[in-house]
């Protein structure tokens, strides 16, 4: 079936001022101001009263972290104080049931903002966990997320001088197991794939270098993505200092993950040398302007990353330190936060878009999505501009970031619609948020 998306208030894409046709899940044809499909088509979505932009991409989260938001353990308090408080909590009441809600609802409330690709770095395996990356592709493929299954690890627990408790920490060899494991299973990297899997140690405080470098040969042998965090804090250089006697970014190096396999969540202290080596080697940049401004954490150096050769995406990161999940949302924050650095000329709503769009998608490694182009996938999102908070906007595509559009109207992903009239096709929202709440009230349980 040929579908013309016609006249959109506004569109995120070139020569598409008539809108586009979908065909076969892609984009079969863009259709420019003053011009008509150039062969029939069986439907017409009349896009009138909508801005359409690509599916924006989500490159950093922790969704088990829906069950802790607003912790009154965790709140006003900056990365390490607020890992220390949170650990013991996850530690004791994470398990598959209530992991499998924070699942569902941290990528419905994702699609709901217009996110169609999502990543999510899970790195937290508590005794009878051991399942986690398999219940999230279980609940992407029912809500209908496109998503990359970031395997996380953590062992390096506090007995051995990291941050996490023993109880959330898994063995060297556990940990390499289920990553080929769960990479045999589930981790496609043909065109339009739903489900792509990355290997994502958690953070210098909570991994050995040993099992850095194995993960890094893991991920070469079969050809998958590499995320961690690195550099948002500057208590995480002064530990790395300490520990390996060399600053985070020396230590990636170190340990072979200085290459355009990988991307890292956050990015904040970065001197200007390291910028220019990330930019060299090509590494992706996970800007997170929401989470690094509840924490206090710093400023993303975004400008200067993307300028060295750094591709630079969007992430909402954990909904408890971001408290929610809302990547439209996380667009407006990093427009607002990087003209505090870069001044209102240095920063647009057009490059905060892109980082949510385009850049995101290249530190996911995918070229078939993020941008309205011929041949890619059908991902869209569909904004309307009827509220009071956009009335009297000139332009509609800034109008998005600018009046700070928080939920998309409709979504489109591989050709299908997950999101109807504000709602989700496959989620019974109001059922959801009963049972979620219901289930995070056992995370209070230590006050």
């Amino acid at each position: 079936m040929r579908l013309w998306i016609k006249d959109p208030i506004d569109i995120l894409g070139q020569n598409s001022g008539r809108g586009l046709v979908v065909e076969n899940g892609c984009i079969a044809e863009l259709i420019a101001t003053g011009s008509e499909p150039t062969s029939p088509v069986d439907q017409i979505y009349d896009a009138s009263t909508h801005v359409v932009t690509p599916g924006l991409v989500n490159t950093h989260h922790h969704f088990y972290q829906t069950m802790t938001r607003a912790h009154p353990d965790a709140i006003n308090k900056e990365l390490f104080p607020w890992l220390v408080s949170l650990y013991p909590i996850w530690a004791k009441h994470i398990t598959p049931e209530n992991f499998r809600l924070a699942t569902r609802l941290a990528l419905t409330e994702l699609m709901m903002s217009g996110c169609t690709t999502t990543s999510d770095h899970h790195y937290v395996f508590p005794a009878g966990l051991e399942q986690a990356l398999d219940i999230q592709a279980e609940e992407a493929e029912r809500v209908g997320m496109r998503m990359t299954l970031t395997r996380g690890s953590m062992n390096l627990s506090e007995k051995d001088g990291g941050l996490p408790p023993d109880q959330v920490v898994q063995d060297h060899d556990t940990i390499l197991v289920d990553c080929e494991r769960v990479i045999k299973k589930y981790h496609n990297r043909s065109f339009g794939s739903k489900l792509q899997v990355a290997l994502a140690p958690c953070s210098p405080f909570s991994v050995t270098p040993e099992l850095m470098r194995e993960t890094a040969r893991l991920a070469q042998q079969h050809d998958c993505r590499l995320h961690t965090h690195l550099g948002e804090t500057k208590d995480e250089n002064q530990f790395c200092l300490d520990r390996f006697g060399c600053r985070p970014v020396d230590y990636l190096e170190d340990c072979g993950w200085l290459s355009d396999r990988t991307w890292l969540a956050h990015g904040i202290h970065f001197t200007d040398d390291e910028v220019k080596k990330l930019g060299h080697a090509c590494v992706g940049i996970c800007h997170c302007p929401t989470s690094n401004m509840i924490l206090a954490s710093g400023h993303c150096r975004t400008i200067e990353l993307e300028a060295a050769g750094c591709a630079v995406g969007l992430g909402v990161d954990g909904s408890a330190s971001n408290d929610n999940s809302n990547l439209i949302e996380g667009v407006r924050h990093a427009l607002m936060i990087n003209r505090l650095t870069y001044d209102t000329a240095g920063v647009t709503h057009l490059d905060a878009l892109r980082w949510a769009t385009e850049g995101s998608a290249r530190c996911l490694g995918r070229s078939d999505i993020g941008s309205i182009e011929l041949g890619k996938v059908a991902d869209l999102a569909f904004f309307r501009l009827d509220e009071l908070r956009f009335s009297g906007a000139g332009d509609p595509l800034a109008a998005l970031v600018l009046c700070g559009a928080h939920q998309a109207d409709r979504v489109m992903i591989g050709g299908e619609w997950t999101v109807e009239n504000g709602q989700p096709v496959a989620v019974d929202v109001a059922g959801l948020r009963y049972e979620h709440g219901k289930a995070a009230k056992q995370f209070l349980e230590s006050l």
